[in-house]
């Protein structure tokens, strides 16, 4: 020690290295984990240099380009090939409520050749409470953003952005993702807000050949109801391990308010108007059950107007990692089919 107890420089100095050394040797992957040098937590933008660079007249009429105003963006996950997932919190106009939203867009959306060209949307919908956040968006985890990423890169899938918004308004309750009398409006937040939202930050289509729904369980429930009631505004919905009718305690045996957020009833008045066409694809693992309510919807409804399919996910349970498997054997491939997917200049090399 030298005079008042201090230690010599060099001996803090080889402490100091020593601690950063034991860090990164030993815990590296827990000081990454709670951002000690990681970006998580920075603001985060997309899209932002290719936007100022294009002219209104340049964009074509199919194109929404971002209408703003831009959301506060903050990054919660950087993934391998740099693209990232941001999280915003949204006070929506029409329905009153305030929630957070997470959303990842594909590699292609900031290449310049796209740069005129508008994204499909998938609005991604957790099961399970879905409040306060929503686990297709709070980290990669179950593999949503890359089997996203590698059916690109394959060619099974459109680069689609996804907006993964919290399904219900508390822990307590769940919501059937209706405008429930008396309650939250989460209907008006899920098919209002979060479309609003989605326009004023990304480019996007005009029409609904760009926008569609997943979700698993409950948020399953909610993306082939949203389609069914609003065909006008959606085209499509990826519906695994899904509730087939209304079951939230909260409607209190009001039948006709329940009717009006029914798939079953949404399903049968759409076919007797004829259309317009909307798209459909189950998934149900082999482990699980919900198979003959999904099959007896198919053969009940499965006609005209309402195209349905079946994604059966071998020895697959109620879960988001199944029911991403299941995207990646063959739904992600379905509904790229049917959506419109983006169109590169051929102008820009």
């Amino acid at each position: 020690m030298t005079e008042g107890g201090r230690r010599p420089h060099r001996l803090r100095m080889t402490l100091i290295s020593g601690c950063l050394a034991l860090t990164l040797a030993g815990g590296g992957a827990a000081a990454y984990k709670y951002g000690l040098f990681s970006d998580i937590g920075d603001p985060v933008s997309f899209g932002k240099v290719q936007e100022k660079a294009v002219a209104a007249a340049d964009v074509p009429p199919e194109v929404q380009m971002p209408t703003g105003p831009k959301a506060s963006f903050v990054r919660t996950f950087r993934m391998p090939d740099g693209t990232q997932i941001g999280r915003a919190t949204l006070t929506g106009k029409k329905s009153g409520f305030t929630g957070d939203v997470w959303v990842w867009v594909p590699k292609e959306y900031d290449d310049p050749r796209y740069a005129k060209s508008g994204f499909p949307v998938l609005i991604s919908l957790p099961g399970g409470r879905g409040y306060p956040t929503n686990y297709w968006g709070t980290g990669p985890g179950l593999g949503l953003q890359q089997a996203v990423s590698d059916g690109v890169k394959a060619g099974t899938s459109l680069p689609f952005i996804l907006i993964m918004p919290v399904h219900n308004a508390d822990t307590k309750h769940h919501f059937d993702a209706s405008d429930i009398p008396g309650q939250p409006r989460m209907g008006t937040w899920m098919v209002e807000d979060i479309p609003d939202f989605t326009k004023a930050n990304f480019r996007t289509f005009t029409s609904r050949d760009g926008w569609a729904f997943m979700g698993s369980s409950a948020g399953g429930f909610g993306a082939f109801k949203h389609v069914l009631k609003h065909p006008d505004r959606f085209k499509a919905a990826i519906a695994s391990g899904v509730d087939i009718v209304p079951d939230s305690p909260l409607w209190q045996g009001n039948t006709q308010a329940m009717d009006a957020d029914n798939p079953e009833k949404l399903a049968a008045k759409l076919i007797a108007a004829g259309g317009p066409d909307v798209y459909i694809n189950f998934q149900i693992g082999t482990a699980e059950s919900g198979r003959d309510k999904a099959e007896k919807f198919m053969n009940d409804f499965g006609k005209g107007p309402v195209h349905t399919s079946l994604q059966v996910i071998q020895d697959g349970e109620h879960n988001g990692k199944s029911y991403v498997r299941g995207m990646r054997e063959g739904s992600l491939e379905w509904i790229s089919k049917v959506m419109k997917g983006p169109t590169p200049d051929p102008a820009v090399r």
